[in-house]
């Protein structure tokens, strides 16, 4: 088994003890064991870390918990709308369980795909664009809204957000992104599309091509169109939101 392998399969067996832990938030260890087919004992070791699952058993646990524990619905039950439509995404992006998943499940729809970057705008897309990048094995690039002292060149894109009237600049080192690199966006929230476009433009003025979008939520569908994403470009979205009003 060569080193990469092993690294991965390392990965899916510590992404496999987050998912049993969510799960145990949710039912007792006796239902947990008659979905698995674990004894109870067994189950209890993997969620208190004193031993980890083989390879070939994290995989039969995962096909079992994915059915089970949604990372659609997880993130769902955390989502609580105020009276102006707005809602609070931290207990989503500071959940390390979430986080995991989010990985996994990137790592499943990616695969094959040639990805040498990811690309998020700060700053609530960096805890998720972290684990994805983690998860991959490839650089993260963290594009903001100003100029770092101690960076002598940028490349920046400028655009204006909705509902606003002031104009917005995104940052990110010269030579962060280069010309061959194939960058996945990866962001929390998907509303408008403003800053996904800018982050594809930022990927276009660095002569490097956008592997795809992935994302916790999207809200309306309003925001399809100013991507303008070419039908090889793959574009998923975990949790699709109507409408907040």
């Amino acid at each position: 088994m060569s080193s990469s392998t092993h690294l991965h399969d390392l990965k899916f067996r510590l992404m496999t003890i987050e998912l049993l832990r969510t799960a145990k938030k949710h039912y007792t260890y006796r239902e947990l064991s008659y979905r698995t087919g674990l004894p109870v004992t067994v189950l209890s070791r993997y969620v208190k870390g004193h031993v980890l699952p083989t390879a070939k058993r994290a995989k039969s646990i995962w096909n079992s918990l994915s059915k089970l524990v949604s990372l659609e619905s997880e993130i769902r039950n955390r989502i609580k709308f105020d009276e102006h439509g707005y809602f609070d995404n931290t207990p989503i992006i500071w959940d390390s369980s979430i986080l995991q998943q989010a990985a996994q499940h990137a790592i499943s729809v990616f695969a094959g795909r040639r990805v040498t970057k990811v690309l998020t705008a700060a700053v609530d897309g960096i805890p998720l664009a972290t684990a994805v990048a983690t998860a991959l094995g490839v650089d993260l690039v963290v594009a903001k809204k100003s100029k770092e002292v101690g960076i002598k060149e940028f490349i920046e894109e400028t655009f204006i957000p909705s509902n606003s009237a002031m104009m917005m600049t995104l940052f990110i080192p010269r030579g962060s992104i280069k010309r061959g690199d194939s960058v996945l966006i990866v962001d929390d929230i998907i509303r408008s599309g403003e800053t996904q476009r800018a982050l594809i433009n930022l990927i276009h003025k660095s002569k490097a091509e956008t592997a795809g979008i992935y994302a916790l939520i999207s809200i309306g569908d309003e925001w399809k169109d100013k991507l303008e994403l070419s039908p090889d470009c793959p574009l998923e979205i975990i949790l699709h939101i109507k409408s907040t009003t």
